[in-house]
């Protein structure tokens, strides 16, 4: 989905679930923000062409948090030639590196997804995550931190749903990139769900920081986009919590 020119929500759905990816391009770059799940690659690039993105490389990846449903496809973007520069939160850079375990994912359940994915793609996860042999992240992210992306996006370390969990704020279309840090249900956003949030009261404390932009769009990695009076809904949450 459109949000304006050089952005764009992407929704891949799963059954049960849909994750909302989100993209940023121009003429010389394009930048993802969230891989999706295992095996998943294809289908994101597929859906980043049909969006416009042209024949322009991937320069960047932006990962939100250490989730798989966040990382899961990162093996088989960092494979590209060039490998994209990925960023991610000091407070989850060892987990998405493999020195660390997934915070909410059980050895049975990534076993359980591995055995589900073609050779090279299960391959390509477990050298990455599990029998790593480089770093995985190349750049930290800081709180406050603007980075040079689709014309400008700025870091909001937003803890609790994992300890790097960062949403993003893009200034020129007002949209917030909340990723898990919001959900949006029946058209009405809520807080980050409670069972995958290991400290739901440091994540509601930091909901309030979005108080502190001029927000009309958010983007919410489960539920999508809502449109319009971003801060109006934001308020109404945070005055809750």
């Amino acid at each position: 989905m459109r949000i304006a020119d050089g952005i764009e929500m992407l929704e891949l759905n799963f059954g049960p679930m849909t994750i909302c990816p989100t993209i940023l391009w121009d003429k010389d770059e394009w930048v993802l923000i969230d891989t999706g799940m295992p095996g998943t690659a294809p289908v994101i690039i597929e859906l980043a062409k049909q969006a416009g993105i042209g024949e322009v490389p991937l320069s960047t990846i932006i990962l939100t948090h250490q989730d798989i449903d966040h990382i899961g496809g990162l093996p088989a973007f960092a494979a590209g030639k060039p490998a994209p520069v990925v960023y991610a939160h000091e407070g989850d850079k060892a987990v998405i590196n493999g020195k660390q375990p997934m915070l909410k994912a059980t050895p049975e359940r990534i076993a359980g997804l591995l055995q589900a994915l073609p050779e090279l793609a299960r391959s390509q996860f477990e050298t990455m995550f599990l029998k790593p042999t480089s770093e995985n992240v190349d750049r930290t992210l800081a709180d406050g931190e603007e980075l040079p992306f689709g014309g400008g996006l700025t870091v909001i370390h937003t803890p609790g749903h994992t300890p790097g969990h960062v949403s993003l704020y893009h200034k020129p279309s007002k949209t917030l990139i909340a990723a898990d840090a919001m959900v949006v249900e029946n058209g009405e956003l809520k807080g980050p769900r409670e069972a995958v949030t290991p400290d739901m009261a440091l994540a509601l404390q930091s909901l309030k920081k979005f108080r502190d932009y001029d927000i009309e769009n958010i983007i919410c990695y489960h539920g999508g986009l809502l449109q319009g009076d971003g801060n109006k809904h934001i308020a109404a949450l945070t005055e809750r919590v």
